[in-house]
């Protein structure tokens, strides 16, 4: 059975964007280092575009499929960019688009947890990204099988949070930590089942 990955990146106090769900804020934050490590340890998670401007090469590590919402794929066509990484196969959930504008993304209109639950299904030795954001993830909380958090630092205070889900406890168990000098640390959970 293939994992689902939550790769994201938030603030301390847990916001992926602000109440808009913007993040640009972050974006100071992916250089030296950390940006080196992350382009080598998870090159499939950088957009296509980006993996071309970054020379990064070669085959993908952890992931060959990734699901997003909505409003992470309304970025890349934004700038007119229909395949944003079109190095995996690509799916988005959306109830507002019925009709994909690039052959290689498939919608998932209706029933994204049994659609996910069939790509977990597939026989693969890589695994599932899951892009964001805080609906589709906590659409599929209970699909989640690890979490990739990349906490920057700063507070925001009110914004998007990671999981858009009422509340319920769930346990997830620490695994690797990693801290980069500017400030940024990365940590790595599996869930408890």
């Amino acid at each position: 059975m293939r994992k689902l990955t939550y790769y994201i990146a938030c603030t301390i106090d847990g916001f992926i964007g602000d109440p808009e769900g913007d993040a640009t804020s972050m974006f100071k934050f992916a250089d030296g280092p950390y940006m080196e490590w992350m382009n080598a340890e998870y090159p499939e998670t950088v957009p296509t575009q980006g993996r071309q401007m970054f020379g990064i090469d070669g085959e993908n590590r952890h992931f060959d499929t990734i699901v997003q919402g909505m409003g992470s794929y309304r970025l890349a066509l934004d700038i007119g960019v229909t395949s944003p990484y079109s190095h995996l196969r690509e799916y988005v959930a959306t109830r507002s688009t019925t009709e994909s504008p690039d052959p290689a993304v498939e919608l998932i209109a209706d029933d994204l947890v049994g659609r996910v639950r069939e790509l977990k299904a597939e026989d693969s030795p890589l695994d599932i990204y899951l892009c964001g954001g805080s609906t589709i993830a906590g659409e599929l909380i209970e699909e989640i099988d690890e979490l990739i958090i990349k906490t920057y630092p700063q507070v925001y205070g009110t914004g998007m949070p990671m999981f858009g889900a009422g509340f319920e406890p769930r346990d997830f168990e620490l695994g690797d930590v990693r801290a980069f000098d500017n400030g940024v640390l990365v940590r790595t959970y599996t869930r408890k089942r």
